[in-house]
């Protein structure tokens, strides 16, 4: 028990510390994408999910969560957006026991189609293009004891514009610790839960692609056929959205029919200022065919000028034949000046 409280010390000596920056580098950061949440159950949590277990989609925002699933499982998300622009999760996952749980996941983000305008077709040349990104993860997670687990995510990133495209390989990593804080009759289910993760630590991001060859005259004052060179435009390189997430989940109320919990996320990251997110879930089982679920929270607490705030949800699980259960859920996320969004997601459990 020293030693657990000697780690989680550091753990929170390195937050605060991370913490402490004040410089902010708004948008020096490319495939934002990344930092747009998935699932519906941490929407409509407020994104306060990494110390959270029990859902496919928290290998998002902890890989070090999924150790915590009791049987094979797939989800699928889907995400509208302002302005044609929709977001697609879907991942699967497999409980393989003594050794731990492997998922694989895909997100993606379509920006819909867009007409190609320069400067003498100012209204569109005729053409459209397109603006995809996506991000391939493969997961491992294992709990090292029943109240420690650490989990890591490999990713392969694309975002592609037009004839452009970018990659990048990144890694997610996490830890979940259940304590005996707060927990009634020592059941650490019902106690305080610590999550940490990292969250797009990978190589940098440079866009390439065909229209970037230009016919360039090198020498404008001098007469020839300089301007028939065909130069390459080398674009910048750029960094992914680090993230740093630290959080708390208490489980308060855990019966047979009941359960409530309480989470609470400060994120760091580096392209923005430091903010919180904190949200609840409330169930009650139905006979036995199923549960019902009750959400809310609020998204980007203290965070100045912040765009996001309240979010609500819901969803129902339904016991099938053979241990099985279907699972659909529901998240309202308030965006402000961009609209306000939705999620949906189903999940299959077997």
């Amino acid at each position: 028990m020293k030693r657990t409280i000697v780690y989680l010390t550091l753990l929170l000596t390195l937050g605060a510390s991370l913490f402490g920056e004040q410089i902010n580098r708004y948008g020096s950061t490319a495939a934002s994408f990344l930092e747009i949440g998935v699932g519906s159950r941490p929407t409509g949590m407020g994104e306060a999910y990494v110390a959270v277990t029990g859902d496919l989609s928290s290998i998002y925002w902890n890989p070090a969560s999924s150790a915590y699933l009791d049987r094979s499982s797939f989800a699928f998300m889907y995400q509208p957006w302002l302005v044609d622009i929709s977001t697609v999760f879907s991942s699967g996952a497999i409980v393989i026991p003594t050794i731990g749980t492997v998922a694989v996941s895909m997100t993606q983000i379509g920006y819909g189609e867009m007409a190609v305008t320069n400067l003498t077709h100012q209204d569109g040349t005729g053409e459209f293009f397109t603006a995809n990104e996506y991000a391939l993860g493969l997961s491992y997670a294992r709990k090292i004891a029943t109240w420690f687990s650490f989990g890591a995510t490999a990713k392969m990133i694309n975002s592609q514009i037009w004839h452009e495209s970018a990659s990048a390989f990144a890694l997610d990593l996490g830890v979940i610790v259940k304590t005996n804080f707060f927990a009634p009759e020592d059941r650490r289910e019902k106690g305080l839960v610590i999550g940490m993760s990292i969250s797009n630590y990978g190589t940098r991001m440079r866009y390439d692609g065909i229209d970037l060859l230009q016919p360039i005259d090198i020498s404008i004052d001098e007469t020839g056929n300089y301007g028939d060179v065909v130069g390459l435009y080398r674009t910048q390189e750029w960094e992914l959205p680090l993230l740093f997430r630290i959080g708390l989940s208490w489980t308060p109320i855990l019966n047979r029919f009941h359960s409530l919990t309480l989470a609470a996320d400060a994120l760091h990251p580096n392209n923005n200022a430091e903010s919180v997110n904190v949200g609840g879930e409330y169930s009650i089982k139905m006979a036995n065919s199923g549960r019902l679920y009750l959400r809310s929270g609020y998204k980007s607490l203290f965070l100045e000028d912040a765009e996001f705030g309240f979010t609500a949800g819901g969803g129902i699980e339904i016991y099938l034949i053979g241990n099985r259960s279907l699972r659909i859920d529901y998240a309202f996320k308030e965006a402000n000046i961009l609209g306000n969004t939705q999620a949906y997601t189903i999940g299959l459990t077997f």
